[in-house]
């Protein structure tokens, strides 16, 4: 069984981006999307599941070539909640996953190496372990599965593991860089970007 998994999340359908879907927008001449299953791949941590929906077809292209498992998720418009569970079902078993989201292209490698790192040497093995930057919680998050997979298969709506984490006193808090509280909402915030 491998130690750990990593989830991208990749099945929104972006509707405050405009029309074209937001994930396959060009960003130092590569999809947006690719950017962080490039990073997911490059951390050698364990095996990596792409969750698409929205655009499944045409997102799932722009991941061509790359060494990760796909899943398309029916019910991604029901919201974040189904999306994380489709990846989760789709994931070898893991005792900890990192999930990552498709529109965060500064999510680097070492991000995701420091993620786990932090984790391994946590006594006793914390609920998660989140990135913080100026003191705000950003993504992606490692999820202990071990500890939270029945609350997980529990979440509903348009909520990711944020909301449940929340109230936790057993969650580790990790500095990193700004990278991960930059997520790409609009064509402005990526016009920011380039």
């Amino acid at each position: 069984m491998p130690e750990l998994g990593l989830i991208l999340l990749a099945a929104g359908r972006g509707t405050r981006f405009g029309a074209e879907p937001k994930l396959l927008q060009p960003l130092a001449g590569r999809p947006l999307v690719r950017h962080a299953a490039e990073a997911a791949i490059a951390s050698g941590l364990g095996p990596v599941v792409a969750v698409l929906g929205a655009h499944a077809g045409r997102v799932g292209a722009a991941l061509d070539g790359l060494d990760l498992a796909r899943v398309v998720n029916p019910a991604y418009a029901d919201g974040l909640a189904t999306s994380l569970q489709a990846g989760l079902a789709a994931l070898p078993a893991a005792g900890s996953a990192i999930v990552l989201l498709g529109d965060m292209p500064r999510v680097t490698a070492r991000h995701l190496q420091d993620l786990a790192d932090a984790f391994r040497r946590a006594e006793p093995a914390p609920a998660a372990v989140v990135p913080i930057h100026a003191g705000v919680r950003g993504n992606p998050v490692l999820l202990n599965l071990g500890l939270l997979a029945p609350a997980l298969a529990g979440l509903s709506g348009d909520q990711g593991a944020g909301r449940l984490l929340a109230g936790r006193a057993d969650v580790l808090e990790c500095a990193m860089d700004a990278g991960v509280r930059l997520d790409v909402d609009t064509p402005d915030g990526l016009a920011a970007l380039r």
